[in-house]
């Protein structure tokens, strides 16, 4: 067995061999919350061979490396608010691997090329294999918070200008964004009964749309009800929208590998183009009807 001369592949080494027994620990741990048998197999098969990756980097390194005890809770806590499948993606864009050429290292470690395979290929499709039922109703989501940040951004800015009143804004904001909660959940409760899934499919598809809806409602009319310049609620309404944005199009890249870019662009153009809108229309109706409360 080759010893390793160089202090820079050395170091790089042990980091690699720290990343894998801490990822072995988180699967483990994973393992002992998981309920579904095919879930916990599956991730007990990971855990395995993150385990077997740093006993081969260990009989190189000749050290023992702890683990890193605050990447196993940061992630632990992740996979708990997140779900199963955004924690265990995060965790496995993996710097530390994309630094090593594992064709070069191969002539030193025989061994790496088949720890490449198991990264690049045999780990994925473990990974991809893992159901998550909350990935299943993000569809339901995106239509319960699109909906919202489009619909409600554009409310509030045309009631700033139209009204001028913070406490009669978020009185109708929260009128309008509750009516429309409902009936969202109703349209989507319809569209997957038609689709032909189950009363508890359906229901539970109209559940995730009326809470991304409501709980959208609630942060961007928060503003009004805490701020009695409308102007500066409006601002911060808008921040908030894009910083929603951001934070649910992150999560569905890692989830489910979409453009993080491209789809917060999208999103954040068609929300401020619909306040921006909006907005002009509360002029011209308070200039038209002479509004001014």
């Amino acid at each position: 067995m080759s010893t390793i001369n160089d202090p820079k592949l050395l170091k790089l080494l042990v980091a690699i061999q720290r990343e894998e027994i801490t990822e072995a620990l988180v699967y483990e741990r994973i393992a002992l919350f998981v309920k579904d048998p095919y879930n916990k197999e599956i991730i007990n098969k990971i855990a395995a061979k993150e385990r077997t990756h740093a006993l081969i980097w260990e009989s190189y390194t000749k050290k023992k490396i702890s683990p890193n005890r605050f990447k196993i809770w940061f992630y632990i806590i992740c996979i708990r608010f997140f779900g199963l499948t955004f924690g265990i993606k995060l965790m496995e864009k993996n710097e530390q691997h994309a630094a090593l050429d594992y064709h070069k290292l191969a002539k030193i470690i025989p061994e790496a090329e088949r720890i490449k395979i198991d990264e690049e290929e045999h780990e994925r499709q473990l990974i991809d294999m893992v159901k998550d039922k909350s990935l299943n109703y993000l569809g339901s989501i995106v239509l319960g918070l699109n909906d919202a940040l489009v619909e409600l951004t554009g409310v509030l800015a045309g009631l700033t200008f139209g009204l001028q009143n913070s406490n009669m804004i978020a009185s109708v904001g929260i009128i309008t964004g509750i009516s429309a909660a409902f009936s969202m959940a109703g349209s989507e409760y319809l569209s997957a009964k038609t689709d032909g899934n189950s009363f508890k499919k359906s229901f539970t598809a109209s559940l995730y749309t009326g809470l991304a809806y409501v709980i959208t409602v609630v942060m961007l009319i928060l503003p009004y009800l805490l701020i009695s310049n409308v102007y500066t609620a409006l601002i911060i309404t808008i921040l908030l929208a894009i910083t929603i944005i951001a934070i649910f199009n992150f999560y569905a890249s890692i989830a489910k590998g979409y453009s993080f870019k491209h789809r917060f662009f999208e999103m954040t153009a068609i929300s401020l183009g619909v306040a921006f809108i909006s907005f002009i229309i509360g002029i011209i109706v308070k200039q038209v009807f002479g509004i001014d409360v």
